[in-house]
């Protein structure tokens, strides 16, 4: 299973527009939007084609094309119908505008992307809390020692496995790491699905989404399901090997400059065990190796 295309789809079209909206229609009752189910037995979940198209002010024949991905040329207006209808959160409303206007695909390679020196060393400055820079595709670009202490060492891993998506659903560690693996994995799925609808002719993005599909049943149900997330803050629970119980919160930023890339800081609770765990994680980090640069 490959990223989704503005072209792809074994029946033409725009696979990705044509996916997305059948998930989003086939989770809403025709209760929950104010209409009154038909009569007889309903052969699909959620509304049907019709349905969506009464809800959003628009005829039956233009929304089957439109979910078709038949090179329909949607307006603005349309599409904002279409996001109220279905009750689309403001990042699926972004997700469904991207993939009904897909960009064109490039001709260039997508140049490696760098984490300024800035930037790097303002990480190994943060000793007292985990920070990582991540980047396209969800690429771990640079870890501080505390980071790589946390989660795992990418610095030592080949470049190509140096990916959060990778790690995990390939790692086993990173299933007892993360107490609430199942919620950190799909959420990790869904803010993949919403960089594929920004990007979707990235061969790393397509080579990736096909292998872990390849190898892990649980990303390709979860991939089919077309959620999308923004991560901007939350909380994670951790179970680490050495120091037992964390629960950390975590803050997503945008270097400037650099829209690309994301600034992942965590941080505990203070006076909290979280914090007592996380300092006694620094103390048996600080005899390691030195900062190591970025490559």
């Amino acid at each position: 299973m490959s990223a989704p295309s503005a072209d792809s789809g074994g029946n033409g079209g725009n696979a990705e527009l044509r996916e997305f909206l059948r998930s989003r229609r086939a989770r809403i009752t025709p209760e929950e939007v104010g209409l009154s189910p038909q009569p007889g037995t309903r052969r699909v979940p959620g509304l049907r084609r019709e349905e969506v198209a009464q809800l959003a002010g628009v005829s039956v024949d233009y929304y089957v094309r439109l979910e078709r991905g038949r090179g329909v040329n949607v307006s603005e207006s349309v599409l904002d119908a279409l996001a109220r209808a279905l009750r689309l959160t403001d990042t699926e409303r972004s997700h469904l505008f991207a993939v009904a206007r897909p960009t064109r695909a490039r001709h260039r390679p997508m140049a490696p992307q760098r984490v300024r020196p800035g930037l790097h060393r303002m990480l190994e400055t943060l000793t007292e809390i985990p920070a990582m820079v991540i980047g396209l595709r969800m690429d771990v670009l640079a870890t501080n020692r505390l980071a790589r202490a946390l989660l795992v060492d990418f610095d030592a891993l080949p470049h190509r496995e140096r990916n959060m998506a990778r790690f995990l659903f390939l790692d086993e560690a990173a299933r007892e790491l993360y107490v609430d693996w199942e919620a950190t994995a799909r959420g990790t799925v869904a803010s993949l699905h919403l960089y594929a609808g920004r990007n979707p002719h990235d061969p790393h993005l397509a080579a990736l989404i096909g292998e872990l599909s390849l190898r892990d049943r649980d990303f390709r149900r979860w991939w089919a399901d077309h959620d999308v997330l923004l991560r901007t803050h939350g909380a994670k629970r951790y179970h680490h090997p050495v120091v037992g119980d964390l629960v950390l919160d975590y803050e997503a930023l945008t270097p400037t400059g650099d829209p690309d890339q994301t600034l992942g800081l965590h941080t505990a609770e203070p006076g909290s065990p979280s914090e007592q765990a996380l300092r006694l994680l620094a103390s048996w980090t600080s005899e390691s190796a030195a900062p190591r640069p970025p490559g």
